[in-house]
């Protein structure tokens, strides 16, 4: 059997499943790809997660273009981190190319040209459903890791937080959250002293200081009503297919602590609203966090160590979590050990760093006698990956090579006016975008401030008047001779005297 025959059958009994799947692309040697040798990705195990990783221009958008479109062909709803604003596509079919049918042929598979449901998300001011959340949502845990606060400032918000539920006042909005912290050191503090202990200025500032941070990089956009469902994610069509749902990140990549919190945020509502189901036939939502960089380069410890245990127990629920960069060493040991399905696209090694980072990269994938891992990650080329998955079993499949399909949809960003289009047709704009500020902390607590300054300044006026009134009388008194002597003790006695003789 020739070297070629070996591979193909190494391939195909390799990427044998029972189940149903997605067919990425078809696998090469030496150089060629195999016609009809497909590497197969379970939908069975696409809830364990995964990695598109390399350099730049070697074709991870679009393989994370056609992961999407595959999936929501198969009835399971994405959500994509849009960060440079090039997925809109997804919402029109491509338009076809000679190059696109060469690269099909060479695969072994017919290309369509196909459309796919579409919503556009926004965090920020760009056009699209509004994304939102309340504080009380995150409650003092989850906002304290955010916030990245000592142990102390965080007993204090856990304090904040008990005396809210207590005194049944809404932290919906960080003007919320300011408003309370600035009461319980100022107009309110007796009352904290008295039933919650004394709480340090210093440590409201601190804390405050960090809101600041979010309230800068967008914070009073994301926090607030109406917060967003999020089975409203997990939408099919009539016709069965689930839809892509892309969040609009353009304007957000000098903002990471912004794109970090929400990230943590929608983790924890997912892993908190969603059932309990273990491995099913297909996962329930998928994920894919392009630039993921962005969410571990400025986390804290706590912070990370957050989004790992969500990223190990969320599996679970049925949702798939992916994530997108130039290099596997961009995420964290314990969040890569979590990832079954590792695409990786072309890395160029231009330093000793860059050559150090392609052998430790290498060494995350299976061993295999038709291949030096190292050197065919430099020699890829675009839309080639190495692609490595998990079988039903949970087995990791054959290594192998891969010429990725192109993506059924356009490889290109909508216009202003299908933007537009898209963004008129959406249920959920309606749902979503009308502000709401409804009475909360803020406005519950400037009345009580309000109610005390003014029964104080009716006290201080009452006062004030009875001040006047003896002062008054005082005065009076002294300026009238008669009345003194009228109400002298020797006044009346003579009187009285006089009065005696007279009867």
């Amino acid at each position: 059997m020739s070297k070629r025959d070996a591979f193909f059958n190494h391939i195909t009994e390799g990427n044998t499943t029972k189940g149903d799947y997605i067919t990425l692309g078809s696998a090469m040697l030496d150089g060629e790809t195999i016609t009809n040798a497909y590497v197969k990705l379970p939908l069975k195990t696409m809830n364990r997660h995964g990695l598109i990783a390399g350099a730049t221009g070697t074709g991870k958008t679009k393989t994370l273009q056609v992961l999407a479109e595959n999936l929501s062909e198969k009835g399971v709803p994405v959500l994509l981190m849009d960060i440079k604003g090039d997925l809109s596509g997804l919402a029109k079919p491509s338009p076809g190319h000679e190059k696109i049918d060469e690269r099909h042929a060479q695969i072994g598979l017919p290309f369509e040209s196909k459309a796919f449901p579409v919503e556009l998300l926004t965090l920020s001011e760009q056009d699209g459903v509004r994304l939102r959340a309340t504080i009380s949502e995150f409650g003092p845990v989850l906002l304290s890791r955010i916030l990245d606060l000592t142990e102390t400032q965080s007993g204090i918000v856990s304090v904040i937080f008990k005396y809210c539920d207590d005194n049944k006042l809404p932290l919906l909005d960080l003007k919320d959250f300011k408003k309370i912290l600035q009461y319980c050191t100022q107009e309110g503090k007796a009352e904290f002293q008295e039933e919650y202990g004394r709480i340090s200025t210093a440590s409201t500032g601190a804390i405050l200081r960090k809101l600041i941070e979010i309230e800068q990089q967008g914070g009073d956009l994301f926090f607030g009503e109406k917060s967003f469902e999020v089975e409203d994610l997990m939408r099919t069509t009539r016709d069965g297919k689930g839809y892509i749902n892309i969040l609009r990140l353009t304007d957000i990549q000098d903002r990471p602590k912004l794109f970090s919190t929400f990230m943590l945020s929608l983790l924890a509502e997912i892993y908190e609203t969603l059932p309990e189901q273990g491995d099913s036939g297909k996962p329930e939502l998928v994920l894919f966090i392009d630039e993921a960089h962005l969410i571990f380069n400025e986390a804290s410890k706590a912070l990370l160590n957050q989004i790992e245990s969500i990223v190990k127990l969320i599996r679970s629920k049925g949702v798939g979590v992916y994530f997108v960069t130039q290099n596997p060493t961009d995420v964290p040991e314990g969040v890569l050990s979590q990832l079954g399905l590792k695409i990786q696209h072309a890395l160029r090694a231009f330093t000793a760093k860059d050559r150090k980072a392609i052998k430790l990269t290498a060494q995350n994938y299976p061993d295999t006698e038709y291949y030096d891992t190292a050197d065919i990650l430099t020699a890829l080329g675009t839309g080639e990956a190495l692609v490595s998955a998990l079988d039903e079993k949970g087995r990791p499949t054959p290594l192998a090579a891969t010429l990725v399909r192109a993506p059924m949809s356009r490889m290109d960003i909508l216009t202003d006016k299908e933007l537009r289009e898209v963004i008129d047709d959406s249920k959920l704009v309606l749902k979503y975008n009308d502000t709401i500020d409804r009475e909360s902390a803020y406005e519950i607590l400037n009345k009580k401030i309000d109610a005390a300054e003014t029964v104080k300044a009716e006290l201080e006026k009452q006062e004030e008047s009875q001040k006047k009134s003896r002062t008054s009388t005082r005065r009076s008194t002294a300026q009238n001779p008669l009345i003194k002597v009228l109400t002298s003790a020797t006044f009346i006695r003579s009187v009285f005297g006089i009065i005696k003789k007279v009867i």
